[in-house]
């Protein structure tokens, strides 16, 4: 979904300097995707912060920080068998770390509350709760609340670690009561694994001790091109979805939901994404191409493919499985315009608008304020779990 430069309402965060080893190495070992380890390597918020990476035996290498619980590279073998890396990010944890200078969500594991909620306000059992509100737009007098404060969110926090194997990550963090306005203390678990079949396996967990409401999800920016210096028209996507939430001009859900039949939010047949993504449609042409919701057609199925992304290029398949009633798809729309464009990425690149898709499996947007919709509420005693799973193939 949209990018957070101009939603931050100011944090910075101080970038301790890296260890001493990392500058006098003369030939650091580089991951698969290119990356020093070494540039990740240092203290935040009182907490070390470093590169994990997962390798499985079929060309498969997640890279991974535990700042934000980020994916900062994703690769997997193209049709030819080449190593390629499909998401985009940072190649040093400064720039993820400096969220005035370069805010992004890149990768990202997102809390306590993925999406928007209105004007940053909930009621629950009778309290109305008012949280951080990071995402104004022109026009509007409200300003909502987006990815659980932005800034002070939980994908600029540093989680715990823990490596159990090559293939998997356990990232942990605690968010106190009152954190960006939330009710409860939040003991959350997010577990990245690789599998054997190069399927990227997220999973979810956690516990309050107080009512409170979870919505997290993975925010990675894919291309499955590797190309990701132009924008990604032609990659093919599909949605499992007879359903979309319609959204006013400030991307928040107007409480509709509307069928995608006749219209350019239908890719229930798999189509290029630049075949739609200028539409004069009200819709697409307000977010500056796709930043909705879908209300999938599998309904909690998490056997069921609920949407795939394809590159003819590269001719690298990825199928994405949920537990969640929805998905947001997010076309880049803000990258590289606003002065994003001189901002350099990973290994010197600079990315256009329309570079990648995001897959984000959700509740729907604002659904704390729907009673209607599937509920993000958790209570003590309940465990809150969600799963999104990517396998990717070649075809």
């Amino acid at each position: 979904m949209k990018n957070l430069k101009g939603s931050i309402l100011g944090m910075g965060v101080a970038v301790a300097m890296f260890t001493a080893c990392a500058g006098g190495q003369q030939n650091p070992q580089l991951t698969v995707s290119g990356l020093d380890p070494a540039k990740f390597d240092t203290t935040l918020q009182d907490k070390p912060v470093k590169l994990y990476t997962l390798k499985n035996q079929n060309g498969m290498e997640v890279c991974i920080t535990n700042y934000g619980g980020r994916v900062v590279s994703l690769v997997v073998p193209d049709k030819d068998g080449k190593p390629t890396d499909v998401v985009l990010g940072f190649d040093n944890i400064a720039q993820y770390a400096d969220t005035l200078n370069s805010p992004t969500d890149y990768g990202s594991s997102v809390g306590r509350y993925a999406n928007r909620i209105c004007d940053g306000k909930f009621t629950l059992n009778g309290v109305t709760y008012q949280l951080r509100q990071n995402d104004p737009h022109e026009g509007d007098t409200r300003i909502h609340s987006l990815h659980g404060g932005g800034a002070t969110g939980w994908m600029n926090k540093v989680y715990d670690a823990e490596q159990v194997d090559d293939k998997t990550l356990k990232l942990t963090i605690v968010a106190e009561d009152g954190e960006n306005g939330f009710p409860g203390t939040v003991t959350a678990i997010t577990t990245y694994k690789i599998t054997d079949d190069n399927t990227l396996d997220i999973t979810w967990e956690a516990t309050t001790d107080k009512p409170t409401i979870i919505n997290q999800t993975n925010h990675n920016y894919y291309n499955l091109s590797g190309d990701l210096e132009n924008p990604g028209y032609d990659q093919v996507l599909y949605v499992n979805a007879d359903n979309f939430t319609e959204a006013d001009f400030s991307y928040m859900p107007t409480g509709k939901i509307l069928p995608v039949e006749g219209t350019p939010m239908d890719f229930r047949t798999p189509h290029a994404v630049g075949d739609s993504i200028k539409s004069e449609y009200y819709q697409v042409k307000n977010a500056h191409g796709y930043d909705h919701n879908w209300c999938l057609n599998t309904k909690g199925d998490d056997t069921q493919v609920c949407a795939s992304l394809y590159s003819p290029k590269s001719g690298i398949f990825m199928e994405m499985y949920t537990n969640e009633p929805g998905v947001q798809v997010y076309s880049g729309n803000f990258q590289g315009v606003g002065g994003e464009e001189n901002i350099v990425r990973k290994l010197g690149k600079k990315y256009p608008q329309h570079v990648s898709i995001c897959l984000e499996s959700q509740k729907y947007p604002d659904s704390p304020n729907h009673a209607d919709w599937a509920s993000p509420v958790l209570n003590p005693g309940e465990k809150y779990f969600s799963h999104a799973a990517y396998k990717f193939s070649t075809k």
